[in-house]
């Protein structure tokens, strides 16, 4: 019999896709995954359609459409004031994912031991060690989420080669300040240290706070890969698009990987997108406002529960602490509790940890839905 030894031997499957389908299951209100429930914007999916039917149904440029990739140069040039060369800068991914897994790819040797703060998105880590890499977690510092820099700089040595930021993060929300930024330019700029920023969520963010991309830092410009994501700004998940930007050197090896895990995104998609944002820029610039509505509406409705919580700074995601409530449950059991007890199904926060604290007592819920839908999941946890 044919014996083939593991490469993630204790891999399983994702939570997303578990829960997901326990939802679906027991018919219970789904909050887990990160993916709204209304519709994209019309002008979009009429874009889209109008793409198709003009012929754009054939391989797009490996790097992406120029068309694209000048849009996303223009958004970093109003809020950055940070110039980037679309042709050299940026490349569009089916998606974000497999832009962190390319960039780790291109960047990671065995060996090379790289920073991730947890709770971190489930891919990080499995993507570093099949680059041969060592994953080193750190943890936020909760509640706010905020990283311990005494840690880091405990853990930085000769073998660091790369750190992971995630601003917005997910699963909790926190954003990196400017003097969260600051502390890692003194940290590593006379290393040979590069920096992974995952923004997906970079345009959701609340309160009258700001979102700084690592490329908008000069320190910081020629030693940073953003990671960034359609799906997330503009409501279409499923549409798998996102890109990665980089100094020219930088992406050049990003390219080398890249085109051997994937050809080229969808054309007709990019080319909706690039019609889109090139006549309805209102749409980024009104989606804090959007988005900061509906995690206003999903908190309000909770005011009447035990639930504690701080609202979240940015993301789609609002923790919710149920100490009060089950203490004696851990995370995944409480989500297991609520799905066939109440009908409601979110994501426990221990699952974005190597090793979760032991009174870890946090459930993501994703706000990114139809405002009965949020209504609906505030009237069931207050009488949880």
């Amino acid at each position: 019999m044919l014996q083939i030894e593991s490469k993630l031997p204790a891999q399983g499957v994702t939570i997303f896709s578990t829960m997901s389908a326990m939802a679906q299951r027991l018919n219970a209100l789904n909050m887990s995954q990160g993916f709204p429930d209304f519709p994209a914007p019309p002008a979009l999916l009429d874009a889209l359609a109008q793409a198709a039917q003009d012929g754009f149904n054939q391989y797009a440029p490996g790097d992406g459409l120029l068309s694209l990739r000048e849009q996303l140069a223009q958004l970093f040039w109003q809020r950055d004031q940070l110039h980037l060369d679309p042709a050299a800068e940026i490349t569009i991914t089916p998606g974000a994912t497999i832009g962190l897994f390319s960039a780790i790819q291109a960047i990671v040797h065995a060996g090379d031991e790289i920073i991730i703060f947890d709770p971190s998105y489930d891919s990080y880590a499995p993507s570093v060690k099949l680059a041969g890499g060592i994953p080193v977690h750190i943890r936020l510092t909760a509640p706010g989420f905020h990283v311990d820099w005494q840690a880091v700089k405990d853990a930085v040595n000769a073998k660091t080669r790369m750190i992971i930021v995630n601003t917005p993060h997910n699963p909790t929300g926190a954003i990196w300040s400017k003097q969260d930024w600051q502390q890692l330019i003194e940290l590593i700029q006379d290393t040979n240290i590069a920096v992974l920023s995952d923004e997906v969520y970079e345009h959701l963010i609340y309160d009258g706070q700001r979102h700084y991309s690592a490329l908008s830092f000069p320190e910081l410009r020629e030693r940073s890969l953003v990671i960034g994501s359609f799906g997330k700004t503009f409501h279409v998940t499923g549409w798998k698009t996102g890109y990665c930007a980089a100094p020219a050197h930088l992406m050049a090896l990003f390219r080398q990987v890249y085109q051997f895990t994937n050809f080229c995104g969808v054309t007709p998609v990019q080319m909706a997108l690039a019609n889109f944002m090139t006549h309805h820029p209102e749409h980024i610039a009104e989606l804090a406002g959007f988005y900061q509505a509906k995690r206003d509406l999903f908190n309000a409705g909770l005011k009447n529960s035990r639930f504690q919580f701080t609202p979240s700074p940015g993301t789609y995601f609002q923790n919710l602490d149920y100490s009060a409530i089950r203490p004696d449950l851990n995370d995944s059991a409480m989500c297991q509790h609520l799905a066939e007890q109440h009908g409601i199904v979110a994501i426990p926060v221990s699952v974005f940890y190597q090793q979760p604290p032991e009174n870890l007592r946090l459930i993501r819920f994703c706000f990114a839905k139809k405002d009965e839908t949020l209504q609906k999941a505030g009237a069931i946890l207050s009488q949880v």
